[in-house]
């Protein structure tokens, strides 16, 4: 049988005040649907497989553009301590209403064309998570170029076509 694959919804940024509570950050607008208490996360690897039994939600809260999550049984931050990096995740079912467009999803990202006032900038390689938000690291024209993967910045992505819409500053591209 199969092992299920697993969609990504939030991944761990650090351990919150020391009774157990972590600071993760997701990168969708469904938050609260799948955030709630008694939904349950899944720890998975970069290709959506699990790494570790999944985890109850006790407790969800926005946090600073970030969810702050208790989970059921951690009840401290030594707990918590091996987590950093860590992406959670929830059984990809498909969507019978989803027909292709919309928003690209994070494992989506990599290999998806970048363009910026009409040019093609390169290819997505990764998306690195750092504290300020997500980063894309973006090869084109032999360089690489670190792009901020957030409004006001981002403009659009095109799930069907496989393009993300950048707006930069004056300036980024030339760092």
């Amino acid at each position: 049988m199969a092992e299920a694959s697993y969609r990504l919804v939030a991944r761990f940024a650090k351990p919150h005040g020391l009774k157990g509570e972590a600071v993760v950050f997701v990168p969708m607008r469904e938050a609260e649907a799948l955030l709630g208490a008694g939904k349950t996360l899944t720890p998975i690897d970069a290709d959506g497989r699990p790494t570790a039994p999944a985890l109850t939600i006790e407790q969800a809260r926005p946090y600073h553009r970030r969810w702050l999550l208790k989970f059921v049984g951690v009840d401290e931050r030594t707990a918590l301590e091996s987590w950093y990096g860590t992406a959670f995740g929830v059984p990809d079912v498909p969507d019978p209403t989803d027909d292709g467009s919309g928003p690209l999803r994070e494992h989506e990202i990599p290999g998806a064309t970048v363009l910026a006032r009409g040019q093609v900038i390169g290819t997505v390689r990764q998306v690195l998570q750092i504290p300020g938000g997500p980063m894309l690291v973006v090869d084109g024209g032999g360089r690489e170029y670190l792009i901020p993967y957030r409004p006001p910045i981002l403009v659009e992505t095109d799930r069907a076509r496989r393009e993300i819409v950048v707006d930069p500053p004056p300036g980024l591209l030339e760092l």
